[in-house]
C-alpha cells in the first residue's frame, strides 16, 4: 500500500518566505520548508495497481498553466480546538478548475469522492493542545498581510507520503505538466 496525494509544489523562494514565519507559537509542529505544498487531493492508502490507475487518470488532465498568489494566514479550529495554521490562497478560478479535474480523475480511477469542500491552503504547522489561543491569535493577526507571489503554476505532482522518524517524508512520484 502506498499513501499518496496530489499537490502543487511551491517554488523555493515561496518556501523560504513561509519558512520565515516559523516562530512564536508554542505547541506548533512546523512543516519542514522542503515539504511545503498545496494539496489538491488526498488519495490515501492505495495498492500499487490502483495508484497506477490514478497516475493514468491524472496523466489525461489538460488544463492551462496559471499564476497563483498566497495571502494571509489563518487557522482551522478556534481557541483550544485549533489544530492547524495555514497560509491562504488568493481566489483563483484556474486553481479551482485544476482541482476539479484532479478530483474527477481520482474518482474515475476508482477512489471515493472527497466529501470535504476544497479549501486551498498551505499547512504551516500542526497544533497540539499546548498551543495557547492568545499566541495563535497574535500570530494570525501579525501575519494577516502575508503575500507571496504571484508564482507560476506549470505542473502538479503525485506524491507519496512515507512515515519517518518524527514526520513523514514526501516523495514526488510523477509530475504532470500544464498547458502553455
Amino acid at each position: 500500500m502506498i499513501r499518496a496525494f496530489v499537490a502543487l509544489d511551491l517554488p523555493p523562494a515561496v518556501k523560504a518566505t513561509l519558512a520565515d514565519l516559523r516562530a512564536g507559537v508554542a505547541g506548533a509542529r512546523w512543516t519542514d520548508p522542503a515539504d511545503l505544498h498545496l494539496t489538491l487531493r488526498f488519495v490515501g492508502e492505495v495498492p500499487e495497481d490502483r495508484l497506477e490507475e490514478v497516475h493514468l487518470a491524472l496523466d489525461e488532465i489538460r488544463a492551462p498553466a496559471f499564476d497563483l498568489t498566497l495571502e494571509g494566514v489563518g487557522q482551522f479550529g478556534q481557541g483550544a480546538r485549533s489544530r492547524l495554521l495555514w497560509a491562504g490562497v488568493a481566489a483563483s478560478p484556474a486553481l479551482a478548475h485544476l482541482q476539479a479535474k484532479v478530483e474527477s480523475a481520482v474518482v474515475r480511477a476508482g477512489e471515493p469522492t472527497e466529501t470535504r469542500r476544497f479549501t486551498p491552503h498551505v499547512t504551516l504547522a500542526r497544533l497540539d493542545r499546548q498551543a495557547h489561543p492568545d499566541r495563535l491569535r497574535r500570530f494570525v493577526e501579525g501575519n494577516a498581510l502575508l503575500r507571496a507571489g504571484p508564482m507560476p503554476v506549470d505542473r502538479f505532482v503525485l506524491f507519496e507520503s512515507r512515515p519517518g522518524s518524527g514526520r513523514p517524508r514526501y516523495l514526488p512520484l510523477q509530475d504532470y505538466p500544464l498547458l502553455g
